[in-house]
């Protein structure tokens, strides 16, 4: 199966050197650019891509409103935001408006692939890496810090699992943490997303900063 990328990025040289990459591949086709939130909008609502490799800051609208907007569409397409952790203060709005990862700038070119190939299989990019500085950024962030809200309708087993989410940690490291097995920890996982009404990993990481079960750094 092919997947169908938009690339939307206000730097041409950005977009041209993610469009050769692409190219390179079996599996992933290129098939639109914008420079602009408004144009990306227009080329989702005609082409219907798979993946919209997104970046937050262009001019007028921002990704961060493009992405809510295409995801209130209830299109099947799916977003990662391309940015850049020690210059944007937007991570956690971008996280709310339903993106499901990220892409860092200065990733290696093979981790660009494998993770556009993993959102568009329905799963979120958060790998432990990442997790963990999102979560600084949430500690960073200017707004005052949302007042916590209990987790209603799981058992404690799976209130733990949803803390070591928040805290950055991969199915194989809740299972090492838990002395439990990895399609345990993963049978957990799915259960708290059906439970709490999830979109993805992602979505999980926000409802633990939110709900006050992660421990935020300073």
């Amino acid at each position: 199966m092919t997947i169908r990328v938009v690339l939307a990025d206000d730097q041409p040289l950005v977009r041209s050197g993610l469009s050769v990459l692409m190219a390179g591949t079996h599996d992933i086709h290129v098939v639109g650019e914008a420079a602009t939130g408004t144009e990306t909008l227009r080329l989702v609502g005609d082409l219907r891509p798979d993946v919209v490799v997104m970046d937050i800051r262009m001019p007028g609208m921002d990704g961060i409103e493009a992405t809510r907007m295409i995801m209130a569409d209830s299109t099947t397409t799916r977003v990662l935001i391309l940015t850049t952790f020690e210059d944007d203060d937007y991570v956690y709005a971008a996280l709310r408006s339903g993106a499901s990862g990220f892409l860092v700038k200065n990733m290696d070119l093979d981790d660009i692939l494998t993770a556009i190939r993993v959102v568009a299989a329905g799963d979120a990019l958060i790998a432990p890496s990442v997790t963990r500085r999102l979560i600084e950024e949430f500690a960073a962030r200017p707004e005052p810090t949302p007042r916590p809200r209990p987790v209603e309708g799981i058992t404690e087993r799976e209130r733990e699992v949803l803390t070591l989410i928040g805290g950055g940690m991969s199915n194989s490291e809740i299972a090492a943490r838990l002395c439990i097995s990895v399609a345990t920890a993963k049978a957990h996982v799915a259960r708290l997303l059906s439970k709490l009404n999830a979109r993805d990993r992602v979505h999980l990481v926000i409802l633990a900063y939110e709900t006050g079960l992660v421990t935020l750094p300073g």
